[in-house]
């Protein structure tokens, strides 16, 4: 996505507006020279930001207002409407915030208010600011955990140990724009290679963990080295899960996690006239989508009767299923692949299927090994309190592999989404640095299936009951998952206002039964 970028849109702020015309809560997008900003009135003041997100510049003006921040219709993410800080994830980066004058009933925007510096807290609350901070993984909420720290002016040490061989990336991209071949390359690192140096962060590429020392604070590599830390992340992350039938270790068989592995892919793609995408799932259907993209024919093979039906219900399950068809992919449901011999796929059925390309999409599962072999309390998951602290002072874990309280649902939950990945690292930083700040964000995730985006807030693992607002088929809608009468999530179609609505009510706990 993205937004128009061509002439300024709405009234030149230089000229003035009648401030009047802005009620409280409301926004309007103008622009001074050719750069977008929104101005918005709250509790009987006047703010300029820039309009336009810095995640993937989503129009802020089409957002909501809530408190004294505004939050991107796309996916999420919030500013500060005082001072244009990101202050949740996805976006990483503020907005220009700018001086609002007053002439009269004239509201006049002319220049940019300096900088801000970041927020500094660090050492304040309970325990003093650690020396040495170490983070295990280098995915979403490692990255956003390391540019938190700084971000709070922490002047320790701060090493990030990852096994991969690419810095933290935009993993979202990898199953949809970059892999359809619709971004750059340069568009899927989430910083540029010189920013860890500039902001003291140690990234160390390739460093296999072999295990974790709780009682002297160290951390062992496969290499023998040793690193100690005053407070420890665990962001590790999940695994793909990898098919075990004949022929599944061939090397046209992919899964799809990393960039190396979008990679391989798009290598295999180029010249491939078929493909087969194992498992109806998220990063498969997505995958399905990329490759139709790039004009290969596709064929889907899963085990259930519709696809996404577990977390979307049957309603919308169906809708994925006929607009992936629309697009000319082919599903085989209620069946598997049981060998693959070359080029062939042989299914359960007795179905054969041509396929030079194989991705397998079946899942992942948590990367909690480490702290099972350092005795950390488990259970689906790494177990962690409000504050994203485990069973052992001063260990925090993020991401995938935590499972925490979530205050929404009353249950103990573990997700697997991006967005909440990147807030978790975001509130661990925090309280590494003696804040104590609970993880209490709704959680939120989005997919794209070639121009129909799917949002996402909330969590049901179950529900007895699906209301569907609007026509699904017409892509315009809201989809309630409800247990007992009690709304615990909502999917919508180009519905953006709508769902930002819903995460906020469910965030205040207002969502009417």
């Amino acid at each position: 996505m993205s937004s128009a970028e061509s002439a300024p849109s709405g009234p030149d702020l230089t000229q003035g507006v009648d401030a009047a015309d802005l009620a409280d809560g409301q926004m309007l997008l103008g622009h001074v020279g050719d750069e977008a900003v929104l101005l918005a009135r709250h509790a009987g003041e006047l703010f300029a930001i820039g309009a336009t997100c810095t995640h993937y510049s989503g129009p802020l003006a089409e957002g909501l207002i809530a408190g004294d921040t505004v939050r991107c219709p796309w996916h999420h993410a919030c500013f500060s409407l005082r001072t244009g800080e990101a202050l949740r994830a996805p976006a990483l980066s503020p907005v220009s915030c700018w001086v609002v004058e007053q002439d009269g009933g004239t509201a006049i925007v002319r220049k940019k208010k300096p900088a801000a510096p970041d927020r500094s807290k660090a050492g304040q609350g309970a325990g003093a600011a650690p020396g040495s901070v170490v983070i295990v993984g280098g995915g979403a909420a490692g990255f956003a955990a390391a540019q938190m720290l700084r971000r709070e002016r922490f002047r320790g040490s701060i090493v990030m140990l990852s096994d991969d061989d690419a810095p933290p990336v935009d993993r979202p991209n990898l199953s949809k724009d970059y892999l359809a071949g619709k971004a750059p390359e340069d568009w899927v690192p989430l910083r540029a290679p010189e920013f860890y140096a500039e902001q003291g962060i140690e990234l160390q590429l390739r460093a296999t963990v072999s295990g974790l020392d709780l009682k002297t604070r160290a951390v062992a590599l496969a290499d023998g080295r040793t690193v100690p830390f005053d407070r420890l992340l665990l962001a590790t992350g999940a695994e793909p899960n990898r098919p075990s039938f004949p022929g599944s270790q061939a090397p046209h068989v992919h899964t799809l996690r990393t960039l190396a592995d979008c990679r391989a892919i798009i290598g295999r793609a180029v010249g491939a006239r078929r493909a087969v995408v194992l498992g109806a799932s998220f990063i498969g259907l997505e995958a399905a989508a990329a490759l139709r993209e790039r004009g290969i024919e596709v064929e889907v093979v899963a085990p259930e009767a519709r696809p996404m039906a577990r977390v979307l219900g049957p309603q919308l399950g169906d809708f994925v299923r006929a607009l992936h068809e629309e697009h000319g992919v082919r599903f085989r449901l209620e069946d598997s692949i049981t060998r693959i011999d070359g080029t062939r796929v042989l299914l359960k059925s007795g179905a054969v299927l041509d396929a030079e390309l194989v991705v397998a999409g079946i899942g992942v599962h948590a990367r909690t090994e480490l702290a099972q072999a350092a005795g950390l309390a488990l259970d689906r998951g790494v177990l962690v309190d409000a504050w994203l602290q485990t069973s052992a002072p001063d260990v925090y874990a993020a991401g995938d592999i935590a499972r925490w309280p979530d205050p929404h649902s009353g249950e103990s939950i573990r997700v697997e989404h991006w967005v909440v990945a990147q807030r978790q690292g975001q509130t661990a930083a925090r309280n590494m640095l003696g804040h104590r700040e609970k993880f209490d964000a709704v959680p939120f995730f989005w997919s794209q299936h070639y121009d129909v985006q799917i949002n996402y807030v909330g969590h049901a693992e179950s529900w007895d009951a699906i209301e569907v607002d609007g026509d699904i088929a017409a892509r315009d809608c809201v989809v309630r998952y409800k247990r007992q009468g009690r709304v615990l999530a909502v999917a919508s179609i180009f519905r953006d206002l709508a769902s930002l609505q819903a995460e906020l009510a469910l965030e205040r706990e207002t969502m009417p039964a």
